[in-house]
């Protein structure tokens, strides 16, 4: 599948693609855990591996080689998992944060210590196209924006109640939460971010906890959230076993290429 802009070209000045990636990877996963036998979200198998791996190779194909993913739940299991395992070209820094019981904007705030330029933002349990990275990553970005990759196909969505929402307005995002009653797109789980998105999360923190979402609205509110539109290409949020089961259908030819993937890292 090609994955298609549909955005406007962006005055920024050009900047060569991106190599960091921040992945969110510290959440509970209660609406998984029937599936997981209780182990981290990002740890629960698709397709003979962890979430977690198809999404650090689908963005290391995409060119990505520096990543820093934020624990929490877990912890121990989890750096015991990264100590188990080998990635031969790609640099991994892992980050905790024992406040992973608060949202999600919390663990981005985390890390923003190790990521000085600019960086794609995954979630560890929403799985993508290669292909989807790749455009974003070379997507043209000012030093005040965030561009989020959004779904315009809204009658092909797997669960609408748990689907983070957006409405836009020609190429800017000018509302987005789940509980939007006016939408014409869905949140993907993946962004394209400065450093200036820390600033941001510290204006939307509220008694010490924020969402990205918290603070993806405040930078709609001034224009400066970007949609990127992926056109045809799939993606999946993986939250539930039945989205699970739907993944495993969706992405059983996609992600034959992972194991290839693997091999060529380790050659």
């Amino acid at each position: 599948m090609k994955t298609q802009s549909m955005v406007h070209p962006s005055t920024a000045k050009a900047a060569p693609a991106p190599n960091q990636c921040l992945i969110l990877a510290a959440g509970y996963g209660r609406r998984l855990m029937t599936a997981s036998g209780g182990s981290p979200k990002p740890l629960v198998q698709l397709q003979g591996k962890s979430l977690l791996e198809h999404v650090i190779f689908g963005a290391h194909r995409a060119g990505i080689t520096d990543f820093v993913v934020v624990i929490g739940y877990e912890a121990d299991l989890m750096r015991r998992w990264f100590a188990g395992h080998s990635f031969p070209g790609i640099s991994v820094t892992i980050v905790g944060n024992s406040e992973y019981d608060k949202d999600n904007g919390v663990s981005v705030l985390k890390a923003r210590n190790y990521l000085r330029d600019n960086f794609l933002l995954l979630m560890a349990d929403h799985v993508f196209e290669t292909s989807t990275a790749c455009a974003l990553l070379h997507e043209r970005i000012a030093p005040d924006e965030v561009i989020l990759a959004v779904d315009p196909k809204i009658d092909r969505v797997f669960d609408l109640d748990d689907a983070t929402k957006v409405e836009r307005r020609g190429d800017r995002i000018v509302a987005i939460g789940k509980q939007l009653k006016r939408y014409d797109a869905f949140d993907t789980g993946m962004f394209l971010c400065t450093p200036n998105l820390f600033k941001v999360l510290d204006r939307a923190k509220i008694g010490g906890n924020c969402s990205l979402s918290d603070g993806m609205r405040l930078l709609g509110q001034s224009g400066k959230l970007r949609a990127f539109d992926i056109g045809d290409a799939t993606w999946q949020d993986v939250d539930t076993p039945e989205a699970l089961a739907y993944a495993e259908a969706t992405f059983s030819a996609q992600f034959c290429g992972v194991a290839s993937a693997e091999r060529e890292l380790r050659a």
